[in-house]
């Protein structure tokens, strides 16, 4: 299922990209129960993933609310029904990619449950692509050292192409976000 639908003139309306996402959400939930297990996502060029039942809402990118003294990777800050969120773009966090916001740039909120609180965070990432199920595939563990390799939960075949599994919990963590820039 590919979310991102443009007019004939190749742009996109804030209100189909909403719809896409709305349709992707309800799928997800439906899908959820039926063994659907990531939501898959482009960044840079390649696939990434989430475990479904973190992800809160995707939503249109509108710039954030800025936060001074904050890492270049974090925008700012968004209002998400009186709960205040930060958003991190993940091009800047891994130094994969520049910083360009096209039509389909989205922001996928998760959520993390830790022992004593909840945790809310914005990725912006360039697409939302699909609802994955791990089905038989094998997740394989991470190769190699980069800026990402500390938040990887593993790989696994889509298709032709490799997802890299994040970490909600690496992801999220704001102690490792934090130290990162000093």
């Amino acid at each position: 299922m590919e979310v991102v639908a443009t007019n004939e003139f190749g742009a996109q309306s804030r209100e189909n990209i909403e719809a896409q996402a709305e349709a992707l959400l309800e799928n997800m939930s439906d899908e959820a129960s039926e063994s659907a297990d990531f939501l898959s996502f482009q960044l840079a060029g390649e696939l990434y993933g989430v475990e479904i039942k973190d992800v809160e809402e995707i939503r249109v990118w509108e710039r954030p609310t800025p936060i001074p003294r904050a890492p270049d990777f974090v925008c700012g800050v968004i209002n998400l029904r009186g709960m205040i969120v930060p958003v991190v773009d993940l091009r800047l966090r891994f130094s994969v990619g520049t910083r360009e916001y096209l039509p389909t740039t989205v922001v996928i909120v998760l959520r993390f449950n830790d022992e004593d609180r909840e945790r809310l965070m914005g990725l912006v990432v360039d697409a939302v692509s699909d609802v994955v199920s791990q089905g038989q595939n094998e997740l394989y563990p991470a190769v190699g050292e980069s800026l990402v390799t500390p938040y990887l939960q593993g790989l696994i075949n889509v298709g032709e192409q490799v997802m890299s599994l994040l970490d909600t919990e690496e992801l999220l963590n704001i102690e490792r976000i934090l130290r990162a820039h000093s």
